[in-house]
């Protein structure tokens, strides 16, 4: 079911010729509703300023475009706050001040972003809850100065608040022209006795007119009159139910797919070779009948589906829509090609050259998958396909984790133990740096063909020290690329590049540098030479040796 909410609003000027208070309903079609939730703000634009009224219409403006905009793996707090920061920006620079409360219904729960001294209520069951803070100065000659304000400062400090919605509860948005004149006891009192909405909103501003307030005043009322979903981890229960495909034979048809063979079978996954209608080829991926009750695998198989949905683009497999679905599958373009684990047993370590094209594209579908707040923890050479155009692209979503959506089994540890960082194993959550320390470990792999601290595996106690530089294996390494790849591989996640786009803006300057090698020991360069010099001083230190006994 889906969250079901009614909604009223009503504002007023009051004495004031202009109103410069602003407010917002935002009720998105169901499929964005449900990714990125129902949004409800007000806001109080400051009169001392240039234009009151602009800064909080604009606030608003850009909060509605702004926020469904943002990526759906994002979570509502952090959609929130990279908008509002850059919205704090604009406005300072133009000298506008305003105050804000934005409400996010998503589910089963709310999100309150809240700065200035608008109010924001809870209500239920007779009780009045204030939910937010007023950012005023507590002096009694200063309590209508505001210490906090979107445009006030160069660097905005947003009040954030997650909670669990009730049903049959309101939630009630208040500018200072309300709730400054009638106080709580009024304003639960107005509550309790108007059943309408629209009756209650138009109340409450009104009663404050009446009761003196010279202010704008303002209200948003919301009842929740059912709760919804969760999250998309409860939506992706549901389509867990579908049953698992039977066992897929060559030559069979299935839901549309002509079945061509079985490509790969693992105790994780099947993944099939299917043809659609026009004959182009296309890979289904399932799961084995020995997981469908598996706590969990139905619902990782559809997240990775849903993952690889929102980072559509050169470096990710392409997804097949398929809307008439009955069993638990998806399906993704093939790609010819091979992965980057196959072409170096077949040739062995690859050149300088073909390394800066290798990490340049793997960071960025690293920063990429980051920017989407989604962390892949399993790249490495496997994962990586090298198409035959010279795109890579990374591959097996199985693993990925977004924060908010993913559940972490207790005791988890997924991954490759040789590409897993140091902080994983000691129970850290999933971070970035870990797949900038994964991304490391693969392109040393690239270049060595052994690993930075060894190889490491599952039972093995691990210690972790100073990563043996690549340039032990390739003496034929520049100096600045023996760098590069030791920042990335630093046992503290705190030494490594902060993000994958840190690491590529090194990379390109590096390869505008001259190709300065590694200047190699005489040993290395010329062994006969040394050793047959060796021998010859040898000698002649023994001959001199023998001369100086016989004279004595």
């Amino acid at each position: 079911m889906s969250l079901q909410l009614s909604l009223a609003q009503f504002s007023a000027s009051g004495p004031r010729a202009e109103n410069q208070d602003a407010m917002r309903l935002v009720t998105p079609a169901p499929a964005l509703a449900a990714s990125k939730g129902y949004l409800f703000a007000l806001a109080d634009g400051v009169s001392q300023c240039v234009d009151g009224a602009l800064a909080a219409q604009s606030t608003l403006q850009a909060l509605a475009l702004d926020y469904y905009s943002t990526p759906e793996t994002w979570g509502v707090a952090q959609s929130l706050d990279r908008l509002l920061l850059a919205q704090n920006r604009w406005l300072q620079a133009n000298g506008l001040l305003t105050t804000l409360s934005a409400l996010v219904l998503r589910g089963r729960r709310f999100t309150l972003a809240h700065v200035g001294d608008c109010r924001a209520y809870r209500w239920h069951d007779g009780v009045l809850q204030r939910i937010s803070e007023d950012h005023v100065w507590e002096q009694p000659d200063m309590q209508h100065v505001l210490k906090r304000a979107l445009g006030l400062d160069q660097y905005v400090v947003m009040d954030y608040l997650d909670g669990e919605l009730r049903e049959g509860e309101r939630l009630l948005l208040l500018s200072d022209g309300v709730w400054a004149t009638l106080g709580d006891a009024s304003i639960r009192s107005i509550l309790a006795e108007q059943e309408d909405l629209d009756r209650a909103v138009q109340t409450l501003v009104s009663a404050a007119h009446l009761a003196g307030s010279q202010d704008n005043a303002s209200a948003v009322l919301i009842r929740v009159d059912a709760l919804g979903q969760d999250d998309l981890g409860d939506a992706l229960i549901q389509l867990q139910q579908w049953p698992l495909p039977p066992v897929l034979k060559p030559g069979q048809p299935f839901e549309g797919w002509q079945i061509n063979s079985l490509l790969a079978e693992s105790r994780q996954s099947l993944l099939y070779r299917v043809s659609d209608a026009q004959s182009q080829h296309w890979l289904l991926k399932t799961l084995p009948g020995n997981r469908h009750d598996e706590p969990g695998a139905g619902q990782g198989l559809l997240l990775e589906e849903w993952f690889l949905r929102r980072v559509a683009g050169r470096f990710f497999p392409e997804t097949h829509s398929v809307p008439d679905r009955q069993h638990l599958y998806y399906v993704m373009r093939e790609h010819p090609g091979r992965s980057l684990s196959q072409s170096f047993k077949e040739h062995g370590p690859v050149s300088v050259a073909q390394w800066l094209g290798h990490a340049t594209q793997l960071l960025r579908a690293v920063g990429l998958l980051h920017r989407r707040n989604i962390i892949h923890r399993d790249i490495k050479p496997e994962n990586l396909l090298l198409d035959d155009n010279g795109e890579l692209r990374l591959l097996d979503f199985g693993l990925a984790y977004c924060p908010g959506l993913s559940t972490l089994m207790p005791g988890e540890l997924p991954g490759t133990p040789s590409f897993i960082a140091p902080e994983a194993f000691k129970g850290d959550e999933p971070t970035p740096q870990q797949d900038i320390y994964a991304a490391g470990v693969t392109l040393y792999y690239l270049l060595t063909g052994h690993y930075p601290y060894g190889e490491i595996e599952a039972f093995q106690h691990r210690r972790f020290g100073t990563p043996t530089p690549a340039s032990r294996y390739r003496p034929d390494l520049p100096d600045w690329l023996d760098h590069n790849l030791s920042k990335a591989l630093q046992a503290d996640p705190q030494l490594r590049y902060e993000t994958a786009e840190q690491w590529l803006l090194e990379l390109e300057q590096a390869e505008h540098r001259p190709m300065v090698k590694r200047a190699q020991p005489l040993l290395e360069r010329e062994p006969l030479k040394v050793w047959r010099t060796v021998a010859l001083v040898s000698l002649l230190v023994n001959l001199v040796g023998v001369i100086w006994l016989m004279r004595h």
